[in-house]
């Protein structure tokens, strides 16, 4: 081989590796569940799943992507999360569609496409899954995340505000968490709209020190000026006029029937006239969830509370989209913060319990029986592991070790010819041949004595 060709031949091999294609990477904002991770994820989901069907909550589950015009109706066309956040495009029909960036506007259309005033009132629904925004990833916010929704449809009394405070209260401490509602009332559309424009009043003359996003919201969406974390504009939020000074007398009403049903539950709660939550459709009760972080950990750096979520009462949002007059009232949590907290806390989930029993099998007869010996034990409810895939009783048997495990099942070709299996103690080692048919029945036995 000339010198040349060798040359040519590594160019060629070169440029061959240089077409490599590189491993795809997450999308920004976007985030895998590790096994090591899910156990935290189990954990809340389950508990909030639980809970909410013991209080009588059915789970319900909507399309993630859904018709433009119904975010756009409720959330509003002036909110951050229609005009900045939300993932909208033209689906091959040319419609245009979007990736829910919150639950209740679809609860909400569901309720009225399915006919849901016909049942009995009220409606209590829950559903736990993802939700899309296009924000600025940072520390607990991603473009795709995941809330706990629950929401009572058709009960207009202030008692079904407190539930749904109570419950997130409820499924926050059964977390481990220390948390505290900060709660508001938003009065009525009409109240409301008196206040907007005295509050108008008092921004416009302070219009240059606001934030770029707040001189538009001072137009368009005045009350978010109250909750921007820029600090100038928070600085003059304090001074601003307070919407529970401008409230209607029944709205008032309403909100002291509230807080005497919290303070009856010992649920434990803060006035803040700043919570004006971010969508048009709410009115009256607005709260936001906080957890107390830095007084239980070591670092007090970390003494900021976590937002975990919020929500509050939507009376006029189910009439908004065609259906009857319904009032109805729900919250948000996101899952990423409640693990967040826990985490920051210190704290692990307990795993769900441990195995009691490995499964190893010798040889390609035995293996083949493997499956229906392993499905006897799990149906007996023994709590059984097994490798399929080890051939060798030694690394089987080391598996079964490090899963800490009180017996193995030992099925060989010989066992298989006459019907038995072994039993073998883990802790000392001892064996006892047992006929294959009342394995169950006698694992069984063994768990139950602890010997």
């Amino acid at each position: 081989m000339t010198a040349d060709t060798q040359t040519k031949k590594t160019k060629q091999a070169g440029s061959h590796a240089k077409r490599t294609p590189k491993p795809p990477k997450l999308l920004r904002g976007f985030r895998d569940i590790l096994p090591e991770d899910s156990i935290f994820w189990q954990h809340a989901k389950q508990t909030a799943f639980s809970t909410l069907l013991d209080y009588g909550y059915g789970e319900i589950d909507t399309p993630m992507l859904e018709q433009t015009s119904l975010f756009k109706r409720t959330i509003g066309e002036h909110t951050d999360i229609v005009s900045k956040e939300m993932f909208t495009f033209e689906d091959k029909g040319g419609d245009s569609v979007t990736m829910r960036p919150e639950f209740t506007a679809s609860f909400a259309r569901a309720y009225v496409e399915h006919g849901m005033f016909n049942r009995p009132q009220p409606v209590k629904l829950f559903s736990i899954g993802p939700a899309f925004r296009y924000d600025r990833p940072q520390a607990g916010r991603f473009r795709q995340f995941n809330q706990i929704n629950f929401e009572i449809f058709g009960n207009d009394h202030p008692v079904a505000d407190a539930e749904i405070i109570f419950l997130s209260y409820l499924i926050c401490k059964q977390l481990g968490l220390d948390i505290s509602i900060h709660v508001n009332s938003l009065g009525t559309p009409e109240s409301r709209e008196e206040y907007v424009g005295i509050l108008k009043e008092y921004f416009k003359s302070k219009r240059r020190l606001l934030c770029e996003d707040c001189k538009k919201r001072l137009t368009k969406n005045t009350l978010r000026i109250l909750d921007c974390k820029e600090e100038e504009c928070n600085q003059l939020a304090q001074s601003a006029p307070q919407l529970v000074d401008h409230l209607d007398e029944e709205s008032k009403q309403h909100f002291v029937a509230v807080l005497e049903h919290l303070d009856e539950s010992e649920v434990p709660y803060e006035l803040n006239p700043y919570i004006v939550r971010g969508l048009d459709y709410y009115n009256r009760t607005a709260f936001e969830i906080f957890a107390k972080i830095g007084e239980h950990t070591e670092d007090q750096s970390e003494s900021k509370p976590i937002a975990l979520g919020g929500g509050g009462r939507y009376d006029g949002l189910v009439e908004l989209l065609g259906g009857r007059e319904t009032p109805g009232v729900g919250v948000a949590i996101g899952i990423e913060r409640i693990i967040d907290a826990i985490k920051k806390l210190g704290q692990k989930p307990t795993s769900q319990k441990k195995p009691q029993v490995f499964l190893a099998q010798l040889g390609e007869e035995a293996t083949k029986h493997a499956f229906t010996l392993f499905e006897t034990l799990r149906t007996a409810g023994i709590r059984t592991r097994a490798n399929f895939a080890k051939s060798g009783l030694k690394e089987q048997l080391e598996h079964a070790d490090k899963l800490g495990v009180l017996y193995a099942v030992i099925l060989g070709q010989k066992e298989l010819l006459d019907e038995t299996v072994i039993i073998r103690d883990m802790e000392n080692g001892i064996q006892e041949v047992v006929d294959l048919a009342k394995i169950a029945e006698e694992l069984k036995k063994r768990l139950k004595k602890g010997i």
